[in-house]
């Protein structure tokens, strides 16, 4: 051996016993784990999370690595960190209708501070977060990761692309008042154009309002917006580009065009119909429909001075849209767990999970629908999703069993991610 292969298979070694010396390890045990991937609970589970990633899945009595700190969690259950895909960290219910036009265009950022930390503590380790005005879900994810502040890892879609006078733009204001909208787009060659700023600027998701809404203010919930030549232009150019699709989509015929134009996931999906099923199951589209915000807006919503028009849209299509889904669970349809944070208040995303459970999912589905399945609409099932090695240190726990009682996700007792404690119950 010459003395320059000795210095450096020396140095190799110094770097080696320091990076094992240094590695940040925490080994977690608990009463149960839920394995969402093989669709079963697993007893006396013992996890170790290196450096923020899974280095190992075995029992409780395994080996652990010499310095590791122990996280105990007696009587409790562990899951994967959730996933939300569909919030709007930068939204609050309470200032709805005009009530918003009261604050500064970056007061909705520091909202979202407080959402992000809501969220995250209620167990949610990933979110999309699919439509915010001025970046701002971008500058959260800049901040999260620069540990500016806590919060859920974000795929951000930044603004959400909108026709003219459709669900997207701002329509409760009369002519004289012009407001920015960055991402009004009309016709193929500016839906490509703003596919292409928005991703410019942080966009990892794109999403676009493909027909009408339940909160604004002059259109019809169902009516169509773009045809299938916008739809496929612009969902040609993001597939393009290496993102995926999100289509804010209630009417039948618009969802059944995004679908065939290739879109990955339907937002809402409320008056989906049995062809629309099909075309779902042929594509391999996700469904992501939030059937629990209804409640909350019936409740508070006039309080909250939503828009009279859109309390009345809401009073239409609530329980239609939880008919669909049961028929969408029925016919097979690929779901994913999506709410629309912002609607009701951010933190409160695991409610949804009795409403799917009511409305024909079993607790397991429903919980997959939040993982597994999520993970896959994504793209990232080499991180998220699931407790197996290689993946983010994201982990929950909650008392006692929640495949037989779903509602147990309501009050997350233990929040991990990526192997840094963020709620811990023994504190």
């Amino acid at each position: 051996m010459n003395i320059r292969t000795g210095i450096a298979g020396a140095a190799l070694g110094l770097a080696l016993n320091f990076t094992v010396a240094h590695a940040d390890t925490v080994v977690v045990s608990a009463d149960r784990m839920i394995d969402v991937v093989a669709g079963h609970a697993i007893d006396k589970p013992q996890i170790t999370v290196t450096d923020g990633r899974i280095s190992a899945v075995g029992h409780q009595g395994d080996a652990v690595p010499a310095g590791a700190r122990r996280v105990e969690l007696a009587g409790m259950t562990l899951l994967p960190g959730l996933i939300d895909m569909h919030v709007h960290l930068t939204s609050d219910p309470r200032f709805s209708g005009y009530r918003g036009l009261e604050y500064t265009d970056n007061f909705w950022t520091v909202v979202g501070v407080a959402s992000a930390k809501k969220t995250l503590e209620a167990g949610f380790t990933t979110v999309r977060n699919v439509g915010s005005s001025n970046y701002d879900d971008v500058a959260l994810k800049q901040g999260i990761e620069g540990g500016y502040i806590t919060g859920p890892r974000i795929v951000p879609a930044t603004y959400a692309i909108g026709a003219t006078g459709g669900h997207c733009d701002s329509t409760e204001f009369p002519p004289s008042i012009s407001a920015p909208e960055p991402a009004v787009a009309n016709g193929p060659e500016e839906l490509r154009f703003t596919v292409r700023k928005l991703r410019k600027y942080g966009a990892e998701v794109i999403k676009f309002c493909g027909t009408g809404g339940v909160f604004s203010k002059t259109d019809t919930v169902g009516g169509q917006q773009y045809d299938l030549t916008e739809m496929k232009a612009l969902i040609d150019e993001a597939h393009m580009l290496g993102l995926k699709v999100a289509v804010h989509a209630h009417g039948t015929a618009g969802i059944k065009d995004a679908i065939r134009a290739g879109v990955d996931t339907v937002e809402h999906a409320s008056l989906a119909d049995a062809e629309a099923f099909a075309l779902a199951k042929q594509h391999g589209t996700w469904f992501s429909m939030d059937i629990y915000n209804g409640d909350y807006t019936a409740a508070e919503g006039a309080k909250n001075g939503v828009f009279a028009e859109s309390l009345e849209k809401d009073r239409q299509i609530t329980l239609q849209q939880r008919k669909t889904f049961q028929a969408a669970v029925k016919a097979g349809v690929k779901m994913v767990f999506g709410t629309d944070g912002g609607v009701y208040p951010n933190g409160d995303n695991a409610k949804q999970f009795a409403k799917m459970v009511e409305w024909g999912m079993t607790p397991l589905q429903a919980i997959q629908a939040a993982t597994v399945n999520a993970a896959q609409a994504l793209g990232r099932t080499a991180d998220v999703g699931a407790i197996e090695t290689g993946h983010y240190g994201d982990l929950i726990a909650v008392e006692g069993d929640p495949l037989s009682d779903v509602t147990r996700l309501t009050n997350v007792a233990f929040v991990m991610k990526g192997g840094v404690v963020a709620k811990d119950p023994r504190k």
